[in-house]
């Protein structure tokens, strides 16, 4: 079993994406359910419908679960679990003030150290604390043996208000769903050591395999991109590009499945490059039907889908394609030196039959209005495309003709 967990505080990062994208890939290799965990116990911090924004953007990146955990749901099982660490003496009550607490790591600081909890609730006389009224926490024991070089202290598991930090909560939810392997960002290291601790203080000894992702820096987040016209298969290419070297540069999902090698992800951080990812974006909406592609700029139609390929010169995503075409079926603005020639040859088109091949349309119009060189092509260019430049008018009328009465008013 693999799990993606997430938080319903803000918009998915692209960090985020990518190790969602990674569990996927691995849970379809090995066969095995992925689920997707929301951690919503930070209750001041969620926001509503970001757990619904969250499945909406996996389903639109295909990513299948087989079910949807909620940390909330869980909560008995954490005061369980740490009930169980002070019976065991694997956990204790900690009475110290957060203002004390700040004071020893203020006192660590000016004596360039690190900060660590000193214990100093960890053997208090039974009697102090069944007496004891104050507010407290729960805090699990260290490791007697430090095995790291950051050796681990008694850290928080409960809070005050008895609600589980975020180690204690993972640790338990993974014992609970019977995961098997964890991939996760590489500045989580630190949370797998306490989350070990955690599993092993509770006599839990199956083995769970660990999988870092590098830091890919200066990322936007998921809604950005989508909201800026790149397609989700593309995002999937660029994000799985940063982790293995792909066979091709260009590919999908479900052959990124075929190739991926876990034992092979990148060990170097890198920063999120837009150039890359435009480029790769072009390359995939080239690869779409020409229906489809037209959908990405307001139609259903095979004919505007080839109108759209051809000014894949001039754009890297759907937005910017949706700007190149849209102008298209806009009211014309007629430069001044073309107005003359522009009006009488749009009389000429309105009342033109329908031709199929461009020259014999081409034929018609320079016959019936006498014009020819400029004076005949940047009208019928302006008149076309809404713009002084663009693609060959042959091209664009091969595409256009049974939109011509609509667009040349």
């Amino acid at each position: 079993m693999l799990r993606f967990a997430c938080s319903p505080t803000g918009d998915m990062h692209i960090d985020d994406l990518r190790v969602a994208l990674l569990n996927y890939i691995i849970s379809k290799q090995k066969n095995e359910d992925l689920i997707v965990r929301i951690d919503d116990m930070n209750k001041e911090k969620n926001i509503e419908g970001k757990d619904q924004e969250i499945l909406a953007i996996l389903e639109l990146f295909h990513i299948k679960y087989s079910q949807v955990v909620y940390q909330s749901q869980n909560i008995r099982f954490y005061s369980a679990m740490a009930l169980d660490l002070l019976h065991k003496k694997k956990a204790f009550a900690c009475f110290c003030s957060h203002e004390w607490l700040e004071n020893k790591k203020n006192e660590a600081k000016a004596a360039k150290k690190p900060y660590k909890y000193d214990d100093a609730c960890r053997n208090l006389p039974a009697e102090l604390v069944i007496d004891n009224t104050a507010p407290f926490t729960v805090r699990i024991a260290k490791p007697e043996q430090a095995t790291t070089s950051d050796p681990m202290d008694s850290f928080v598991i409960m809070r005050q208000d008895k609600t589980p930090t975020y180690n204690f909560a993972c640790a338990i939810d993974d014992m609970l769903s019977d995961i098997s392997i964890i991939i996760r960002k590489d500045e989580q290291k630190n949370d797998t050591a306490k989350e070990l601790h955690v599993r092993n203080s509770l006599g839990y000894d199956k083995e769970i395999e660990y999988a870092y992702l590098p830091a890919l820096l200066d990322t936007p987040s998921v809604k950005e991109l989508l909201e800026d016209g790149y397609l989700p298969e593309a995002i999937s290419n660029y994000l799985i590009s940063t982790i293995n070297e792909p066979l091709k540069e260009i590919f999908t999902l479900q052959k990124a499945i075929e190739w991926f090698d876990l034992g092979k992800i990148s060990k170097t951080p890198t920063h999120f490059d837009i150039d890359i990812l435009k480029h790769i974006n072009k390359e995939h909406l080239k690869n779409l039907e020409a229906k489809e592609l037209s959908r990405y700029v307001g139609f259903a139609d095979e004919e505007i889908g080839e109108l759209a390929r051809i000014y894949l010169n001039e754009a890297n995503t759907t937005k910017e394609l949706k700007a190149k075409i849209a102008p298209i079926f806009s009211q014309r603005v007629i430069p001044g030196m073309f107005a003359q020639q522009a009006t009488l040859m749009a009389q000429t088109i309105k009342d033109a039959p329908y031709f199929e091949a461009y020259i014999d349309f081409k034929n018609h119009i320079m016959k019936e209005t006498g014009l020819e060189g400029e004076s005949f092509l940047k009208p019928l260019q302006i008149l076309l495309t809404n713009a002084e430049h663009g693609p060959d008018v042959a091209k664009v009328y091969k595409y256009l003709k049974n939109y011509i009465q609509e667009i040349v008013k």
